[in-house]
């Protein structure tokens, strides 16, 4: 019986697929650009924060939670306090704190109070400026959108290259 259901909502997947169904509607696409609008906007905001050298400012957006995650360099660490201590140490000084800038932004709604973001980070600075991709999920908290989750990686330059 269990089999049967399965192989029937498989068939009607593909059939829906084959006739091209929409996977949003006209709505949900205004709705979804607009939740788009708003996060890109949240994001430049805390990039301005950062480019003042402005640490305290940039972590706003960031859940002030125990329950904060914030995955780099292999390591998980927990809670909106370690993850600004992690911030300072990185980052002492503004010219360590470079310049910067988010590009390749994709933002996917979860849900009604949930949103993925992935994307691409670069610091310019000198002598050494870096980069990489980053996801971030956030939550709506008391009608603000709040970082609850950031997963940053940094590309690793070789020789060779």
């Amino acid at each position: 019986m269990a089999s049967r259901l399965f192989a029937g909502l498989v068939v009607l997947m593909i059939a829906c697929v084959a006739v091209g169904w929409p996977a949003h509607s006209a709505e949900e696409t205004d709705t979804n650009e607009q939740l788009a609008k708003q996060i890109t906007s949240l994001l430049n905001q805390q990039k301005e924060y950062w480019n003042a050298g402005d640490i305290d400012g940039f972590m706003r957006y960031y859940w002030k939670s125990d329950d904060l995650t914030f995955s780099a360099g292999g390591k998980t660490r927990r809670g909106w306090g370690e993850t600004l201590r992690r911030y300072r140490e990185q980052y002492p000084t503004p010219e360590k704190m470079g310049k910067l800038t988010f590009s390749e932004l994709e933002v996917r709604p979860i849900g009604s109070s949930a949103v993925l973001v992935l994307g691409r980070w670069a610091l310019e600075r000198e002598p050494d400026p870096v980069s990489g991709n980053f996801t971030l999920v956030l939550e709506r908290h008391a009608g603000r959108w709040l970082i609850i989750h950031d997963h940053t990686s940094r590309e690793v330059i070789t020789e060779e290259e």
